[in-house]
């Protein structure tokens, strides 16, 4: 039976259960220890300071081999009881994955690839904070910070920041350039795991104005999607000084009233909501409320951790059934394997508690006055009308919304999107 969308489910607790915001070169150290110890099979980042220092990715052996040996012993469950996605990732379909992961996946490959953009980590707020910041030889280029949200990293934008940064090797004009900063969320990838709560939105928001500061960036704006969305808007709200405008690929917007007599996109968008508040929430109830208890299981499984995030490729790219018809395997294990090596299941998952616990899951993020833009994927989790955007942005400058691409909007289609930011930003450059 199809599940009805109420009014209701806009107030009172559901709305903490819905995933819509309210908006020298230091190497990796390597421990000599043996293969079961947790600092051989994973990595151990140099401590932050305030300088911005350099980073380099390098993973040891032991860890490669540490995840082969996981693998193969992987204990699957029986077969699913359905001949689709509903109950979950299906048997044949976990089968291939793992097994690719195990035999086929060049993780020295992608290291080397992420190597070829310089990565820095510094000390803000108490954490150490990983980031890209791939400078364009234009010397007109406008600087950008991307927020990735979970189970993103900055896996999903390396395809975009050649484009970005120098334009004219990839078709466009000089006028098109960026600065790219690319900052892993607090608890992912080789940022620092927080040791103390805190660390929702609107602290990392905040944590990203002292980082533009600090790489000396006076005038900038800021994109985001999934949780980047939500400190894309925050930051919005603060307005610090030198950020002119931002962008989102899912806008935080919502009527404070439904409307009796909804038009044909209003009813999408309420349908879509209840799609995902009903059947597709399970995964951020737990994140949200338990986090802990679902890291053991992932950080210990490296099955687990890639089948909890491949799940998500499946159900929210725009994709014929399979999500490697919207990205290939090679693409999906970087990223999974980002979070595997790093050992960040629980650290991550607690972006959902902080939220929930502050309050800051909603459909709307409410007003905003500064200047705001927004590209709409077809397959989204949740695709607002436009109307619903200019009854809140009073300064909307963009809107676009595209025939194909979904939820990892940059990881799916790179181009378009590299099209999106150019265009976008293109009136706010003078």
């Amino acid at each position: 039976m199809q599940k009805k969308f109420r009014s209701s489910d806009l107030n009172g607790p559901s709305r903490r259960e819905l995933f819509l915001l309210a908006a020298g070169v230091a190497s990796a150290a390597i421990a000599g220890a043996p293969a079961a110890d947790a600092q051989a099979t994973s990595f151990v980042v140099p401590p932050a300071t305030e300088a911005v220092s350099p980073f380099r990715i390098s993973l040891p052996q032991t860890a490669i081999d540490d995840l082969r040996h996981r693998l193969a012993s992987t204990r699957y469950p029986e077969r699913e009881t359905v001949g689709d996605w509903t109950q979950g990732v299906p048997l044949d379909k976990a089968r291939v994955l793992i097994e690719y992961w195990r035999d086929r996946y060049d993780w020295r490959r992608f290291e080397a690839r992420a190597n070829s953009v310089p990565h820095f980590r510094t000390r803000i707020d108490g954490l150490g904070i990983h980031f890209i910041h791939a400078r364009s030889s234009h010397a007109n280029a406008l600087p950008i910070i991307f927020t990735h949200g979970w189970p993103g990293s900055f896996v999903e934008f390396m395809e975009v920041i050649g484009p970005l940064t120098e334009p004219t090797v990839f078709g466009g004009s000089a006028d098109d350039a960026f600065h790219v900063i690319i900052p892993s969320l607090p608890g992912f990838a080789f940022s620092d795991k927080p040791s103390e709560t805190g660390w929702d939105v609107e602290r990392t928001a905040k944590a990203w104005v002292t980082l533009m500061q600090r790489l000396g960036h006076e005038r900038w704006v800021a994109q985001g999607g999934d949780w980047g969305s939500g400190v894309t808007h925050t930051l919005a709200h603060l307005r610090p000084p030198g950020l002119i405008a931002t962008h989102v690929n899912w806008p935080f917007v919502f009527p404070p009233k439904l409307p009796e007599s909804p038009t044909p996109a209003e009813k999408r968008a309420f349908e879509r909501a209840a799609w995902f508040q009903g059947e597709q929430s399970g995964y951020f109830r737990e994140q949200g409320t338990r986090p802990q208890t679902i890291g053991y299981a992932i950080a210990d499984s490296a099955a687990g951790q890639a089948l909890w995030i491949y799940e998500k490729f499946q159900a929210w790219t725009d994709n014929r059934g399979n999500p490697e018809d919207a990205l290939s395997i090679d693409a999906m294990l970087d990223d999974i394997s980002l979070y595997w090596f790093t050992n960040t299941a629980a650290s991550s998952a607690r972006i959902y508690w902080e939220n929930t616990q502050s309050g800051r899951v909603s459909f709307s993020q409410g007003h905003i006055e500064l200047p705001m833009a927004a590209s709409i994927f077809p397959r989204e989790i949740f695709c607002p009308p436009k109307e619903w955007a200019e009854a809140l942005w009073p300064n909307l400058f963009y809107w676009n919304e595209l025939d194909k691409g979904g939820h990892f909007a940059a990881f799916e289609q790179p181009q378009l999107f590299v099209g999106e930011m150019r265009n976008a930003f293109k009136s706010r450059r003078g």
